[in-house]
């Protein structure tokens, strides 16, 4: 039996490419302290290439730690986000959520005012999902309900990854109220 927190290939595909552009949003923030590190801007490629079919789940899934080392190339917690959101992108194949969560930190810790930085990014992030990519996220369980995969109790569950998740998640609840 499936985790509730997997998606099927198709729905895995869509999140994917949104997921490729939320972190490509903050990639240059580690570009800057790293520019010669081309390992996140590749999981960012590789994650679009996913996206339209080029490349299999089981590979990407087993790829995915690539740009986590790339965040061990830089030092600020902005450039280490950036990094993270990258290689969780072209993890998308496992789950998204880790990307855009990861992104809206990116932003914020690189921002003066970092909780207005952080919730303009999770209000872009929101305005850029299809239709297709809203529904598709809509079918996993809420942030902490379930602890049988990455939506469960862990790292996600708290902190600024974990508000970042919720409010994404309120947004779709209120499609499915609404709708």
């Amino acid at each position: 039996m499936p985790s509730p927190q997997t998606l099927d290939d198709a729905d895995r595909r869509l999140v994917a490419l949104w997921a490729a552009d939320c972190a490509e949003r903050v990639l240059p923030l580690f570009e800057v302290e790293a520019p010669e590190d081309d390992r996140a801007r590749d999981d960012i490629e590789r994650t679009r290439a996913y996206g339209r079919g080029e490349l299999d789940t089981a590979g990407e899934i087993k790829r995915r730690f690539d740009a986590g080392r790339a965040a061990q190339s830089v030092k600020s917690p902005a450039a280490v986000a950036a990094a993270r959101a990258a290689g969780q992108a072209s993890g998308v194949a496992h789950m998204g959520a880790h990307a855009v969560a990861y992104a809206a930190k990116a932003a914020s810790l690189a921002a003066a005012n970092q909780e207005t930085a952080r919730r303009n990014e999770v209000r872009w992030q929101i305005d850029h999902m299809t239709p297709d990519v809203r529904a598709a996220l809509s079918k996993l369980p809420l942030l902490g309900e379930n602890s049988s995969g990455p939506l469960g109790t862990g790292l996600l569950a708290s902190g600024v990854l974990a508000v970042t998740i919720r409010e994404i998640q309120a947004e779709l609840s209120n499609d499915v109220a609404a709708g």
